[in-house]
């Protein structure tokens, strides 16, 4: 990243906390709230990506009361690079309200070469915790997570990790991503048995990608362990940017994570009726696919990931109407069948 960006005087907007701007949701059965809508860095923030871009989405977002930043040691592109634009924009702008935010990241993919570069060890997470803090330039994050479960690793060696790391001061809470149920319950038992309980799982969820209903939400309600969602709109797939044609700034456009399968014509058949319904409702359909993920209420907060502030601005959008009947929900199940 260039070393001469010029650095606009920022303070946040004192109406940001305002009634009605931004919606703030208990975190299961801790004393944590989070913003209904947390910024997300999977994409978009990296080092390939224009520095004044990323600020001004994430002063934005903090501006309109958006006050998780959901970050993760491989994020970019390239690695690391996601955190390090984080770090430039808390160094420049955000220190001042460095206790106002929740900052989080996690470990547990593919991040350096060589055997102890990705899963769960110990050796792992412990190296990442400290790197992710130097590129932030963050004495502790606020969460730190265990992006995946690692079958070759015994779970107890994981757990044990992320206790240390709150009990050395480098994380305030620890979640977990992307488990399956039965390894959630055996790890969230022995962060319980050690005082240092499970805040979050993280797991993906949308209208069209809904494995998490079938248990897991469940027993997050039961564990009082708070849910947060990735993916609400389906990596783009659940908005109208495909409904004529495939832009050539998309994510599919540039092939990213996305193939042209994805939108196979029965696909945008039901896309296109899920926007009809969305326009029925005074809503964009990136808007409905948020609110939905928001209606259930087992969900405390839904990361968007953003190209630019229009985007983020529509998003935040779906706050405005976020309920659905039966029979809206009825007709949704209907046209995804």
């Amino acid at each position: 990243m260039s070393n001469c960006v010029l650095i606009p005087d920022y303070k946040a907007d004192p109406a940001r906390y305002e009634e009605g701007r931004m919606e703030y949701r208990q975190c299961g059965n801790s004393g944590i709230k989070l913003p209904a809508l947390s910024l997300g860095f999977w994409w978009n923030f990296g080092g390939i990506d224009p520095l004044e871009s990323s600020r001004e989405k994430v002063l934005y977002a903090f501006d309109q009361g958006i006050t998780c930043f959901d970050l993760a040691n491989n994020y970019g592109p390239p690695f690391g690079s996601a955190e390090e634009t984080f770090g430039r924009i808390y160094r420049d702008n955000l220190r001042p309200y460095r206790h106002e935010m929740i900052i989080t990241t996690k470990a547990g993919y593919h991040m350096w070469d060589g055997p102890y570069g990705f899963g769960s060890s110990r050796k792992m997470l412990m190296t990442s915790i400290d790197e992710s803090l130097r590129r932030m330039g963050l004495d502790y994050v606020d969460i730190f997570y265990s992006h995946r479960y690692d079958e070759n690793t015994p779970l107890d060696e994981t757990m044990q990790a992320l206790v240390d790391i709150v009990r050395q001061g480098k994380a305030l809470y620890v979640g977990l991503s992307n488990y399956p149920v039965d390894k959630l319950l055996y790890a969230a038992r022995y962060l319980q048995d050690s005082s240092v309980p499970c805040l979050i799982y993280q797991g993906k969820y949308n209208m069209m990608f809904r494995n998490v209903e079938e248990s897991m939400l469940h027993t997050l309600s039961n564990l009082g362990i708070g849910f947060t969602a990735f993916s609400p709109i389906a990596q783009g797939i659940l908005t109208d940017k495909y409904l004529n044609g495939v832009p050539a700034d998309s994510r599919l456009g540039k092939g990213h994570y996305l193939k042209q399968s994805d939108i196979a014509p029965e696909v945008l058949a039901k896309i296109s009726a899920l926007n009809d319904m969305a326009h029925e409702r005074g809503q964009s359909l990136a808007q409905m696919a948020v609110a939905w993920v928001l209606d259930n209420p087992v969900t405390t907060s839904v990361i968007i990931g953003t190209r630019t502030v229009e985007q983020l601005r529509d998003n935040l959008g779906a706050l405005n109407h976020t309920h659905f009947s039966d029979d809206e929900r009825r007709r949704i199940d209907e046209i995804l069948r």
